[in-house]
């Protein structure tokens, strides 16, 4: 069954600035330790003249631009569902992303996205796609992603 288009809900962010420790913080945490992310001196030698300080990964983006959305999800989540027999949370079932620009220390992001079911699956499942344009403080998108969440049948509840 395909999802009723007319049921979009949009979305805005507050606005966040990126510091070089939440850079160096995700990059350790989760061990990217490649040499774009902790040798300053590699990215200096190895990269354009205008790309020579520390950026953030694109994994960094979109964790941070889930950690907007975060305080709002719910309530983003129940106007879209309105109305919609759904069962439980059921979990997230992929990310599509493409990463437009680059993100560095002191730049400041939010998050512009909507909302919708994508589809009801015979079998009762719903799915929910979650988009997220990454705007950065000079109107740039710098990331696009798309995250789908499951619903499990009402009879799971």
């Amino acid at each position: 069954m395909s999802a009723d288009a007319s049921k979009i809900h949009r979305f805005k962010t507050h606005r966040r600035t990126v510091t070089e420790p939440d850079i160096v913080t995700f990059v350790n945490t989760v061990g990217l330790h490649e040499p774009f992310f902790i040798d300053m001196e590699y990215i200096k030698a190895n990269m354009s003249p205008e790309h020579q300080r520390r950026f953030a990964p694109g994994p960094f983006i979109i964790s941070m631009a889930m950690g907007l959305v975060a305080p709002i999800v719910t309530g983003v989540i129940d106007k879209v569902l309105e109305g919609e027999a759904v069962g439980p949370f059921g979990g997230m079932t992929g990310v599509e992303a493409r990463i437009k620009g680059v993100v560095y220390p002191g730049d400041t992001l939010h998050v512009e996205g909507e909302a919708r079911i994508k589809a009801k699956t015979s079998r009762g499942y719903t799915l929910l796609d979650l988009r997220h344009m990454v705007i950065n403080q000079s109107g740039e998108m710098v990331a696009d992603f798309t995250e789908t969440i499951l619903f499990m049948p009402l009879e799971s509840k």
